[in-house]
């Protein structure tokens, strides 16, 4: 089995397609939901950019069967260390920033810890924002997933959905040039 290192994206990884599951996200309320992340419960509507993630991998270890052919799977360390070399750009403009996927809040913090993230890694282990929004997921190896996204939310509503996203690396990027055309 295969190893590879979760900071680096390998050529030739398929590109998601947009296949409408995130578009009744548009306008739509964030529940008032507590989450535990890797600085304590937080409540998600009290962000302004959420990007989700299927999973983050560790270094030296396996990621799932089939990873790399799964299109928007890969890339989610590179797309959360974006967000934490734009975080102060991203304050700047009012933004409070969280990242979220379905790990165990340990793997939440292991991956918050080591790559020193400013802001909460959110562990949505219940798939609770599955119901409510209805963000969207797909299945590997026995485990439920969301799909890759970025969420911009004023007030608890969300004003603008990054879906699909790739390459992952650029999408904190991108967020930070909407919030700063949209002021």
């Amino acid at each position: 089995m295969t190893v590879h290192d979760p900071y680096v994206l390998p050529e030739g990884l398929p590109v998601p397609v947009d296949g409408g599951a995130a578009d009744h996200l548009t306008g739509a309320e964030l529940p008032d939901l507590v989450l535990p992340s890797s600085q304590g419960a937080v409540n998600v509507r009290d962000f302004e950019v959420i990007y989700v993630y299927p999973r983050t991998g560790r270094p030296g270890q396996p990621s799932p069967p089939g990873w790399d052919e799964i299109p928007g799977a890969r890339g989610c360390t590179p797309q959360s260390c974006a967000f934490r070399d734009h975080s102060a750009e991203l304050a700047a403009l009012g933004a409070r920033v969280a990242g979220l996927s379905a790990q165990s809040l340990d793997d939440q913090v292991e991956f918050a810890d080591r790559n020193r993230m400013p802001f909460p890694i959110v562990s949505d282990e219940w798939l609770d924002l599955v119901r409510d929004p209805g963000l969207p997921t797909f299945e590997v190896d026995g485990l439920t997933l969301y799909k890759r996204l970025a969420l911009i939310a004023k007030q608890g509503r969300i004003r603008k959905v990054f879906y699909p996203v790739f390459p992952p690396d650029r999408n904190a990027g991108d967020v930070l040039a909407w919030l700063e055309a949209n002021r």
